[in-house]
């Protein structure tokens, strides 16, 4: 089974967003612009960050195909503003890309530093999504989302593993994590405190895909497992009630780039829905292309 997202897919610009006219990158109203694609994990946790500071009005955004349509899982838009960024440039022109407007080149393909100078320059006042008392706990959701989550459930899903032991493992893994989420929405409303902060969209990035994708490889018992965890899929449901969230769910563009790039079996797991995440998704968002702003 390969990821929703290219091996690839590794970030190669790493410009920054700065304070005053001295940076390279200084803040302005309508000098960058997102490219993004709504069935990428990344891309999804910067569209929803972007609908939650309600910055339709300030950083423009480009919503690319749901399946890359170029070599090595890149866009044949985003080729033209890679190239003028990097001469001959050799790899995929993938998304997400921060681009300058003013200078035609990308500033940024690196999902955590796009996500942190979006809320520190165009967030606004206010404890915003990412307040210094809780720095430490949206990085151990972050670790916890990628590597007992996503990962596990890749490594769980494999088909033809040599060890059936690995999978067990990694299943281990998997359930353990989620039991954690679970306990910390026992005793307080978001997964990183008592508001809502960007813990909260990459934990739910992680659940959607862990049910449209993940799910599709597992058995019938481990996706029961799975879905034993009823405060957390309630939570779930909660946040793609909320327009930033439900807005950008493209479930038709998800299904569709998993089948481009998977190569891995399908399990008895894929027929046991844990959401209806249907009900919460706007029709809109699986437009292939649309330009705000």
């Amino acid at each position: 089974m390969s990821s929703a997202t290219p091996p690839s897919a590794v970030p190669s610009f790493r410009g920054r967003i700065g304070r005053d006219a001295r940076s390279g990158y200084y803040a302005a109203s309508h000098r960058y612009r997102l490219h993004l694609s709504l069935s990428c994990p990344d891309c999804l946790q910067i569209a929803v960050t972007h609908g939650l500071l309600g910055l339709d009005d300030t950083l423009p955004l480009t919503l690319l195909p749901a399946v890359p349509d170029a070599p090595g899982g890149g866009h044949r838009a985003l080729r033209p503003l890679y190239e003028a960024s990097s001469h001959l440039y050799p790899g995929p022109a993938v998304a997400p890309v921060l681009s300058d407007r003013w200078t035609g080149r990308i500033v940024s393909t690196h999902t955590p530093d796009i996500l942190r100078d979006m809320i520190r320059h165009f967030g606004g006042p206010g404890p915003g999504l990412h307040p210094g008392d809780a720095a430490e706990a949206i990085a151990g959701v972050g670790r916890l989302c990628e590597e007992d989550i996503t990962a596990a459930a890749q490594r769980a899903g494999q088909s033809g593993a040599p060890d059936p032991a690995e999978r067990d493992a990694a299943l281990a893994t998997l359930l353990g994590a989620l039991d954690a989420l679970e306990s910390r929405l026992g005793r307080q409303e978001y997964v990183a405190g008592d508001r809502l902060t960007l813990a909260d969209v990459q934990a739910w990035v992680t659940l959607l895909q862990l049910d449209t994708v993940h799910r599709h490889h597992l058995d019938a018992a481990a996706v029961h497992r799975i879905t034993d965890h009823p405060r957390l899929w309630a939570y779930a449901r909660r946040l793609a009630a909320h327009p930033a969230f439900g807005v950008h769910l493209d479930l038709d563009g998800i299904a569709r780039r998993h089948h481009a790039h998977c190569r891995g079996e399908e399990a008895a797991g894929a027929a046991v829905q844990i959401v209806d995440w249907a009900a919460y998704a706007c029709r809109e968002a699986a437009e292939p292309v649309r330009q705000v702003g």
